[in-house]
């Protein structure tokens, strides 16, 4: 006479798998839960794994170790007061993060006709819960996220532009300010090393990202503060032009020194310009302006 087995409680071995979670927020893999779980047989844990992904109480992630889970970050949707149409869309929204989510995406997701998805996110956006977003990566498009969030730079453009224009005169203005401070900074070298020869006069003359930030800052050229990335966009502009060179300290901080060229050298709009393999379809040539121009993009973010 067979003994009958004991059905198995997988929900207490549930919480354990969640404890362990919380106690690595940045996530766990097969081998953590095999150490923390050794009694428990591995299908088990496979089966408390799944359940725990269909009750969307864990994520799973991959990584270059493998296979990741983290605890699911609970979702505002469930304070929504409204249809359950409502609580859809926006789910779908707050998983899109600060990039956001097209509306043709939302539609798929959700599969909403396209009036129920226009009343739906109507509503959405008059309870201040979503807001729309246009991208400089197509003018005509928006893209939806959550109200309180900030717009990722992909979206935005982040410091060169405004309302998708982009602002060749301001970065113009700052190619100059930085390049004058670096002449600047040669002067004074040329000063203090009269007699310490060519070497001391070119260490002298190396300036770090935090003290041109600083320079900027001082003059209040600029509304929004510029972080170091900003200003290293800038200075890989002076690069380009000829007029600076970038070294390396001994800890592999970057550092800059303004170059003498006997030759002049384009301005900074013009550089890539000059070369670009488009340019006959550029402004008023033809359909590609500055703020949808993917070679300036990269040329700026390089």
């Amino acid at each position: 006479m067979s003994v009958k087995q004991e059905p198995i409680d997988l929900e207490e071995y549930c919480q354990r798998i969640i404890q362990i979670c919380e106690q690595i927020p940045d996530g766990i893999n097969d081998k953590v839960l095999q150490n923390e779980m050794p009694e428990v047989d591995p299908r088990i844990r496979v089966q408390c794994i799944n359940k725990l992904l269909a009750s969307s109480r864990i994520d799973l992630f991959k990584s270059p170790t493998g296979l990741l889970y983290k605890l699911k970050a609970p979702s505002n949707a469930i304070n929504i007061r409204g249809d359950q149409e409502e609580k859809i869309v926006f789910r779908i929204i707050e998983n899109s993060g600060n990039k956001g989510i097209w509306l043709r995406d939302i539609r798929v997701q959700s599969g909403l006709l396209q009036t129920q998805l226009n009343k739906v996110l109507k509503s959405l956006e008059a309870k201040k819960l979503v807001k729309s977003v246009k991208s400089v990566n197509a003018n005509k498009k928006k893209v939806y996220m959550l109200f309180d969030l900030e717009p990722d730079n992909s979206i935005t453009g982040g410091t060169w532009y405004s309302d998708q224009d982009f602002e060749s005169e301001f970065v113009e203005i700052l190619n100059q300010q930085c390049h004058r401070f670096l002449l600047h900074r040669e002067e004074k070298s040329n000063a203090a090393n009269k007699g310490g020869g060519p070497l001391a006069v070119r260490n002298g003359s190396l300036v770090r990202i935090t003290e041109i930030q600083s320079y900027i800052s001082e003059l209040g050229i600029s509304k929004v503060q510029l972080r170091k990335e900003d200003i290293d966009a800038i200075m890989r502009t002076l690069i380009y032009d000829g007029k600076a060179e970038r070294m390396s300290d001994e800890k592999g901080e970057a550092m800059y020194r303004a170059v003498r060229s006997p030759v002049s050298m384009p301005g900074l709009v013009q550089a890539p310009c000059g070369v670009c393999p488009v340019i006959k379809d550029c402004g008023d040539k033809g359909s590609i302006t500055p703020a949808t121009c993917l070679y300036l993009k990269e040329w700026l973010e390089f």
